[in-house]
């Protein structure tokens, strides 16, 4: 199962990358493929995900060729 992770704004700055590719057997859930990526970095209070361009929780399951990306809460004023 190959899933595409990318990184927005300051979570991009703070892990040193924009992008990631994982290949893994076994289904996972959004919050897992966080922890299998950073696994020495809780994800972030209030961060926001969205599997293929739409919001989604930790729990959401992700499938072979999805993208997932990472973002911080998008601040206006």
């Amino acid at each position: 199962m190959s899933i595409r992770i990318r990184y927005f704004a300051s979570l991009r700055d703070r892990l040193e990358r924009d992008a990631d590719q994982l290949e893994v057997d076994e289904p996972l859930a959004v919050g897992e493929v966080w922890q299998r990526l950073n696994p020495d970095l809780p994800l972030p209070p209030q961060t926001l995900a969205a599997l293929n361009h739409e919001y989604a929780g930790l729990d959401a399951p992700v499938r072979d060729g999805d993208e997932l990306a990472f973002f911080p809460p998008v601040t206006g004023g």
